[in-house]
């Protein structure tokens, strides 16, 4: 008797549990795209995390529609992007649509090159005196979206302290799955000056009426998306360096080979995972990148290991951390002076050092930032009223701190920052717009006692 009591509280148990759960669930009926005038469709709905025909829970839809509409904002493809759900009867949500909208950006736009070669725009205009021989101009014709499928094209002629002419293009998506990408480029250049050496911590320059440095570069690479946030990709590159006799007399360690000509061949494996409210200025979200870099040259091998890890935490809408831990080793054949710069270059980036560089062996950042929102406002366009009639910008303060150590077996006397504990700290402002425009101005001082105001950031095309 007590075992059959058992059994039917059991099966109504289990009943209304099931009952419950069915209840709880959601079938996406269709998806429907609008605005995508150029991007096909199936390139939208790579980014979504459901599917037409997929059960989900309902209290997750708000959610998934939330990650949806990150996901397709951070392609850099569109202006705006709304997600909405669309409930077919009236007695019956069980059944929806899902509703996107979108506004294209520009995609091709045939822009006038102009751009300093120094590490940041403060080192140019105050330790450079603006100078315009120190300047990049051309013109780059840049195709964001070619095809429809996400795929760029940038074909540039650039002129002035760098003469550069480069070809790339980047398809992200060639097989049926959506997961396999390809892409390749090419570079040549030539130049009348060189950063030949540090001292006391800074970039050395030295220049001539011809040319002392050229070379060019070719590469293709593999990449392999297997979900919405992880990324892989395998690099293979070839290319040549080489010195004009007036500049292997004023360096003859320039290149890694400390000869006048490197030849060379290079393998570059990466990975990243990205998981970000907005990639260009993240509030929340956490991301992750790993790079192997090999290169092959006979006398000169190099063998570069990067790993950087980021996090955004969010307090509320207004208030937000951010974490970044960033470590380079490099592991040199020789001391030549190309292959050991560290601090100042690529991602390695420290604030209140935009003056510096620091060149080493090893190198590890930990920098944070406490943002606060201040706001934001709309103006009305001038220029383009019926395709964009207003542009919101969106203000931040924040305040931050840096840490770093760089490790080198073969330090300068002159130089200072290397095998030490680096510190800065400041405050600064940031503004937020349209097309990832992000403006940052900041005032930093660091452990050498310098003060300063810098500007980093622009806007991306």
């Amino acid at each position: 008797m007590f075992n059959s009591f058992r059994f039917l509280f059991l099966s109504l148990f289990s009943i209304i549990c099931i009952s419950t759960n069915l209840k709880a669930q959601i079938r996406i009926n269709n998806i429907q795209v609008e605005g995508n005038n150029r991007t096909k469709n199936y390139i939208l709905l790579r980014e979504l995390p459901y599917h037409v025909g997929d059960q989900i829970n309902k209290d997750s839809l708000a959610i998934l529609n939330t990650l949806s509409q990150q996901q397709l904002f951070n392609t850099s493809l569109f202006l705006s992007v709304k997600v909405t759900p669309v409930y077919l009867l009236k007695n019956d949500s069980s059944i929806i649509d899902i509703q996107i909208k979108v506004k294209e950006r520009w995609y091709f736009i045939p822009k006038p090159y102009f751009k300093w070669v120094d590490r940041n725009f403060s080192q140019w205009w105050n330790e450079q005196n603006r100078s315009l021989d120190r300047v990049n101009y051309g013109i780059n014709l840049s195709q964001k979206n070619a095809t429809g499928n996400n795929d760029k094209l940038v074909i540039g002629f650039i002129g002035g302290y760098t003469q550069q002419n480069i070809i790339q293009y980047q398809l992200p998506f060639f097989d049926k799955k959506l997961k396999y990408g390809l892409g390749g480029g090419w570079q040549n250049y030539n130049q009348k000056e060189i950063n030949y050496t540090t001292e006391k911590d800074k970039q050395v320059f030295a220049k001539t009426n011809d040319i002392i440095r050229k070379g060019y570069r070719a590469n293709v690479n593999l990449s392999y998306r297997p979900n919405l946030f992880e990324r892989h990709s395998l690099q293979f590159g070839y290319g040549k360096e080489e010195l004009s006799d007036s500049g292997f007399l004023i360096q003859p360690n320039f290149l890694a080979t400390q000869k006048k000509v490197m030849t060379y061949g290079d393998v570059t494996l990466s990975f990243t995972k990205v998981a970000f409210d907005y990639n260009a200025y993240p509030t929340k979200g956490a991301g992750t990148e790993f790079v192997l870099f090999q290169r092959f040259s006979k006398g000169a091998p190099l063998t570069s290991i990067q790993f950087r890890k980021l996090k955004a935490h969010s307090f509320s809408p207004h208030n937000f951390i951010f974490f970044e831990t960033n470590s380079q080793v490099k592991f040199l054949s020789n001391h030549n002076y190309l292959d050991s710069r560290l601090l100042g270059y690529g991602n390695l980036q420290m604030n209140g050092l935009e003056y510096y560089v620091v060149d080493g062996n090893a190198a590890s950042i930990f920098k944070t930032a406490f943002h606060h929102s201040l706001g934001s406002i709309t103006v009305k366009n001038p220029i383009t009223q019926k395709f964009l009639p207003e542009v919101k910008y969106d203000f931040w303060i924040r305040v931050f701190s840096n840490l770093g150590y760089v490790y080198s077996d073969h330090p300068l006397n002159t130089n200072k920052l290397s095998n030490t504990l680096i510190r800065t700290a400041g405050i600064g402002l940031d503004v937020i717009s349209i097309y990832d425009f992000v403006l940052k101005i900041d005032y930093s001082v660091n452990q050498l006692g310098d003060k300063g105001v810098y500007l980093h950031g622009g806007i991306n095309f």
